[in-house]
Order: structure tokens, then sequence, then C-alpha cells
């Protein structure tokens, strides 16, 4: 992929856009509403002259890819069989940033107790018998496996290579920059049995290797690797993959749904586009799949506090440094970028230097030989961000925000300047770089749920390698899964989900509230409380859809069914919700169930919108059984919330060396649609790539070939899409290199 880095936003004024071209092309995934022979096939494409059929799916979902003009696939969008036209995506690792080669670890971390602080290996079934995993079935849908690991050996019971196209799915090894190593770490999260243990140590372990080299790939291989895992009839699913579109009808999460239908757990990151709302990415938006957010395990978090400066200010620790064991005064100084020009009087101190121009591992080295004693990084945008160095260094080094970092800088800038180091504890916050909801077009809430996704060490190819994000918290939920399945055999993926979100602890912040429910679903699992459930209530949070303002006492209504999964009689009764003007709930009178005995009721809201003041309303609702408190949080929006009205921006060479390919995701379509190409430098207008008016709501995309594109160079490209009034915009650095692509396609 070549969109090379994010601009800050630039004040640039795009010109009116021209008429669309009918005969400009797009290739496009078509969903049917049911199976089509070939036949039936080409006779829904018989009446489109100049619309070709590229290949056909059949497990995961019901259709197959076009390739055609954009007349034609209009066309195509209003025929009676045809449920949705959808553009090919592309899907990566979802982890903060692409690990570096650290040497392997020598400090285990016990990922039975990252989950507060249960003791899970001492989980017995209503036999006495321990929970292992033994008898369940995972597949991880990754970057393959290296099943060579002496953890994961007697787990791995094989797999698929999607990316190649044979049954190995070995992790991408010796390939430089390209190796890969995420889905082996993945993997030991949810089963590894050996000198470290996994959530389900004796649960067998099927690898489908979707995502090749550089730990990327296609729609096609990871809808190709969702149809051998049907076939497979693995129990449970594992997808720490996605990007960052927010919408729930791309045909991954349409095939995640298909496979929970078959009777499988599906288990997917949210994303680590966070911590704003609506970044939530596919496949974390399916429905039915388990979406999970990343939190902090119990950890030891570095705090500094400087001289005029009110608030501690939180050190994030880069991947690969060392540890921040500082626990008294520093002296403190300001080293510009960090250059070796710039390290001057820093020996035995604490250096602060600002990101930007050289790499973080080049501002460690320098600050190292220089003979300082840790390194801070602050951001040059605003915000915090998370890195890695690329190789371990025997230096601490960490990062802070911008706002941070110029405070302590003016500090310094005053006279020397002392900084107080101390550690504190912290467990049970979300991660920043964690996703946030809801989804967008359903308005549901994601991820589900949140588990540990910091600081989490597994195996990788020749050893073991902490890592974060949200790949890290998804694996914890699929190996708690695989013990709820074999402590309740019988269970379908729905009460698993529900067990899970039902007994889940609501976390909060550093301020003390309660995060939003579309930042962290039903709370933090509790894996011995989710086993051991007496009641399910299914599902374990409602939507209750958009209120327009037109409307006069709107009634949104929702059902749920609630099970007594305990060997006594109960009765259950609603709490009454915190009174909000304009707001009236309708739940129902105390009822009792027998043992096994289930019931569907219906809870109703009833909403005058001129009372209500935000664009996003969520909350929970609680059913009291006699002996537990169960959270179901619930979400409605008003009008027209402020989700993006575009997202997903992708450009790259086309396969066949004749073509550059864009492809962009409109969550509501657009009214007006282009991107803009401005020269980086002067900002000056250089041209429309593509452009577009009546969108409808779904992924965008085109081959725009090599005569149709300008000249070769570096560009920033405008994205941008008009709705309801409202327009959005993405701007991201573009390279376009004629020559090069048609050498890559063996064109001379």
């Amino acid at each position: 992929m070549l969109v090379l880095a994010a601009f800050q936003p630039q004040k640039l004024q795009h010109p009116p856009i021209p008429e669309e071209n009918p005969r400009n092309e797009k290739i496009a995934i078509v969903l049917t509403e049911k199976p089509f022979p070939e036949s039936e096939i080409n006779r829904q494409l018989s009446t489109l002259k100049n619309t070709k059929l590229r290949r056909i799916f059949r497990h995961a979902v019901q259709g197959y890819s076009v390739q055609g003009p954009f007349s034609e696939l209009r066309q195509l969008e209003e025929y009676n069989e045809i449920k949705l036209v959808s553009e090919v995506n592309t899907y990566k690792t979802e982890n903060p940033h692409q690990p570096a080669r650290f040497k392997p670890s020598t400090s285990f971390i016990d990922n039975f107790e990252l989950i507060g602080t249960e003791k899970v290996r001492g989980i017995l079934d209503d036999n006495g018998n321990r929970l292992t995993g033994k008898g369940v079935t995972i597949g991880v849908i990754d970057t393959g496996i290296d099943y060579e690991h002496p953890d994961l050996r007697r787990n791995f019971a094989g797999g698929h290579d999607l990316v190649d196209g044979d049954d190995d799915p070995m992790e991408t090894k010796g390939v430089g920059l390209r190796s890969t190593l995420h889905g082996t770490h993945v993997a030991g999260v949810i089963a590894a049995n050996g000198r470290m243990r996994g959530m389900a140590p004796d649960a067998k372990i099927v690898a489908y290797r979707a995502l090749g080299p550089g730990g990327s790939g296609t729609t096609e291989q990871v809808i190709a690797a969702i149809d051998e895992a049907i076939k497979d009839k693995v129990d449970v699913l594992n997808l720490s993959l996605g990007n960052d579109v927010n919408g729930p009808d791309l045909p991954i999460s349409l095939a995640l749904n298909k496979a929970v239908e078959k009777g499988i757990v599906a288990v997917t990151s949210s994303g680590n586009s966070g911590p704003n709302r609506w970044t939530v990415g596919s496949p974390g938006t399916a429905s039915k799949a388990i979406s999970v957010g990343a939190s902090t395990p119990p950890m030891k978090v570095p705090y500094l506090s400087a001289p005029g400066i009110r608030e501690k200010i939180r050190l994030e620790l880069l991947q690969g440094s060392d540890n921040w064991n500082f626990t008294r005064s520093e002296n403190i100084v300001f080293a510009g970028l960090g250059s070796n020009e710039e390290m001057k009087d820093v020996r035995d101190k604490i250096v602060l230097v600002e990101r930007g121009k050289l790499t973080f591992t080049e501002k460690a080295k320098n600050a190292l030989d220089a003979g300082a004693k840790a390194v801070i990084i602050y951001n040059n945008t605003k915000g915090t961000f998370f890195g890695n160095l690329e190789e371990s260094l025997l230096i601490p080094v960490a990062s802070i925000s911008k706002k941070e970092g110029m405070a302590i800088q003016k500090q310094v800038e005053n006279g020397p300047t002392l900084v107080r180091m101390e550690s504190i504890e912290e467990k049970d916050i979300l991660a920043d770089f964690s996703s946030r909801g809801p989804v967008t077009v359903t308005w549901e809430i994601k991820p589900d749920i949140v588990a540990p996704g910091v600081a989490i060490n597994s195996t990788v190819p020749g050893g073991y390698l902490p890592l974060q994000g949200t790949s890290m918290a998804s694996p914890h939920v699929a190996g708690a899964a695989a013990l709820i399945k074999q402590a309740h055999p019988d269970w379908n993926p729905a009460e698993i989900k529900a067990a899970l979100m039902n007994t889940a602890k609501e976390i909060t912040g550093r301020d003390g509230k309660p995060y939003r429910t579309f930042e962290q679903g039903a709370g933090r699992i509790q894996i011995e409380d989710a086993i051991k459930v007496e009641t399910l209530v299914i599902p374990g949070s409602l939507q209750f859809g958009k209120f327009q303002l037109s409307d006069n006492m709107h009634r949104h209504s929702a059902r749920i069914e609630v099970k007594n999964t305990s060997s006594s009689t109960k009765t259950y009764s609603f709490e009454m919700p915190k009174r909000e003007n304009g707001m009236e709930w309708e739940l129902p009178f105390s009822f009792t169930l027998e043992p096994n005995e289930q019931k569907t009721i219906e809870v109703a809201m009833k909403a005058s919108p001129e009372h209500l003041k935000d664009k996003i309303h969520d909350g929970a609702l609680v059913l009291n059984d006699g002996k537990s408190r169960i959270r179901i949080p619930y979400l409605y929006v008003l009008e027209e919330p402020d989700y993006p009205r575009v997202m997903g921006f992708d450009f790259a060479p086309a396969d066949n060396g004749e073509a550059y390919r864009y492809e962009v995701y409109l969550p509501g379509g657009a009214d007006e649609f282009g991107i803009a190409l401005f020269d980086p430098d002067q900002y000056r207008f250089v041209g429309y790539l593509d452009w577009g008016r009546k969108l409808n709501k779904g992924m965008a995309g085109k081959e725009i070939p090599l005569e149709n594109l300008p000249p070769d160079g570096v560009y920033l490209a405008k994205v941008f899409a008009k709705k309801a009034g409202r327009e959005s915009m993405i701007e991201a650095v573009i390279a376009i290199e004629k020559n090069q692509t048609e050498k890559r396609a063996g064109r001379r």
C-alpha cells in the first residue's frame, strides 16, 4: 500500500467536482439472496454488455465478484436478486505498530492471571474436572503459525494457507521486514502449552494463513479462510485483523455472521484506531461476532511530576526499551530532535526530545551513546502515541503528548530542572489505541467486551515477545470461549457471547468515571463468573435505533431472551433506570423461571426528541435475578449523528501493472465525493483523481489507468464526501510511480 502518511488537516479548498463518467470501471463483490449456479449468474449479467464475472463464492457468503463500468454496476444494484454490491477491501493484522525483532524475553506473563485476580487454572466444571479447553478446536485466521515453536507444536492440528494455496500455514519467515510473527503471538495467548501456557492450553489450534508477507491480505483470502473454518467445523474462530472501515455490511463482517449461524463462536479485534468514537473497524463491526477492545492488565506505570506542571504525566514505554526503574528525582534536559549534535550535557540525565526527522531508535541510540539515563519523546501532533524500537536497547524510552512535552520543555528552558519519578499500579484502564463505536448505520454497541491487550507476552518465532493491541485482547476472549465451551458443550454461540457479556465488569477511567458503552461494551471479561453464570440474557446489549426530531413520543422496542441456567427457581425484576428528561421506559413486571426455563420479554423506550440534547445516548438496564445484577448496555442516536462521512482510504498499484486502484468507504453514501490532488509543498490544486455524485453507502473504488494519472511524484490527496449537509475529509500523501508499477507487473 502506498498511502505513506496522514497530514494534519489543511484548509485546502477543492473546486467543484466534474460530472460522473458512466464508463468508469469498478470491481465489486455482489452478494445475493440465495446461492446461484454459474448459469444463473451469467443470466443476471447478460443484460450488462461490459460487465464480466470474476469469481464465485460458495460458503461464507453467497455471491460473486464482477468488473464493469460504473453505470452498469448501478443497474446491477437494482436487481431483485441482489442483496449488496460492495468493494474488495484490504485487511491487516491489528496491532498498533509492526513489531520489531527483539531478542526473546526471559520473563513470562501468566495469561491466566491477566483477567483480574482469577486463577483460571483452578476453575472446575460441574464434575470437578479442571477446564483447559480440552476437546475444543479453535481456528486462527491470521499470518499463519510457527507450529515448530516448542510451546505450540503439541496444540497444532493442521490448517490451510490461503495466500500460497496449500495446506502449510507456516508464519512468513526469512524475508526481512516482510517476515511476520503476529499469528504465532495470537496462538500463544490462546493455547500455548510449554514454558508458557495460554488461556486454553489443551485446545487444538487450526491455522488459516490469510495474511501474507507484511501482514496484509485481501477480502477474498479472508473469506476463503472463513469458508475453510466452516467446513472444518471449528468451535471457536479468532480474527485479530481488520481495517479502519466502520461499516456493518462489508463482506468480511457478513461472512463472520454466517460462521456464527453455522455454530462457530467468532471473536475479532475491534481495531487500534482509538481513542475517538466511530473508530471501530470491520470485521469488529460484525453483529453476531464478539468484538473485543483492549484494557490494561495489572501493571506498574511510570509517572513524572515536574515543577510548574500541576498534573502528573503518564509515560508510555516504547516496545523494545529497557524498564523504567527510576523512583527518585532526576535531572532532565531538552535535546531538540535527538540528533548527535544536539546531545550535549546529557550524561546521567533524562533527555527530552521531539518526535520527527529521526526514528525512535536513532534518537535512543544517540542518547545512549551520549551517556543519558533515559529518553522521553513528545509527539509532534496532538495527542499521545504508541511506538516500538527497531531493536532492543539498554535505555528506557517513553512517549508523552505534545502538550505535555512542550510544558516540560518550557520549564527546562527556564533553567536546570528536576523531575520526580514514581511508579503507580494500574489495571482495567481502557487502552488509548482501542477503537470505539458505535457502528455506523446499525448504531450497534461495539466493542462487545474488553480484555487485556497491553504488554501481553506470548510466543513468536524464535522465542517470546510482549506486544500490545486489540489483537492481543481478542485471543484472550477466544480462549475464554473455549473454556466455556468445554464446560457447556451444548451452548450455542449466542449463549457463550451472552455469558461473557452478562458477567463482565464495568470499568472506569483514571478519573473514576465509567467508560461509555460504545467504548467498553459490557466491560472487562470475568471468566469464572461467565462459566458459572446462572442467568443468560440474549442479546447482551441493545440498540434502539435512531430518533427523529419530527417524532412525537416515538416508541422503540427490543426483545430479549432470559434463560435460567441454574438448578433452582429464580425470580427476576428490572431495576428502574435513572430518570432522564424526555425518556420513558416500559419494562415488564417481575417474573419467575424454573431451572432451564426461558422466556422472551419486550423492553421499550419512548422519547420526546425535542427534549434530548446529545446525539448519542447510552446507559444500561439492570436485571436482578435474586443473586446477581445483570447489566444490559443500550444505545440510541438522535437524528443524523456525527459519524465520519468517509473513511478507509487506500491507494496502491493494481495487480495487472496497468493501473492504480483506490478504495474508500462511505458509511452513509455521499451526495458528493471526490479525491482532489494537491502539490504537497505549495498546496496548489493539480486535479481530481476521481469524483462522483449520489453514491450509495458502502465500499467504493476504482482502477485508474496509468495514462489517466498525473506525472510521477508525491501528492497530497484530499478525499472528501458530503452527506446531509455535512462534509468529512481524509488527507493522505500518495506516491505515483508508473515505471515501477509496470516493472513489478513484468512489463517492459
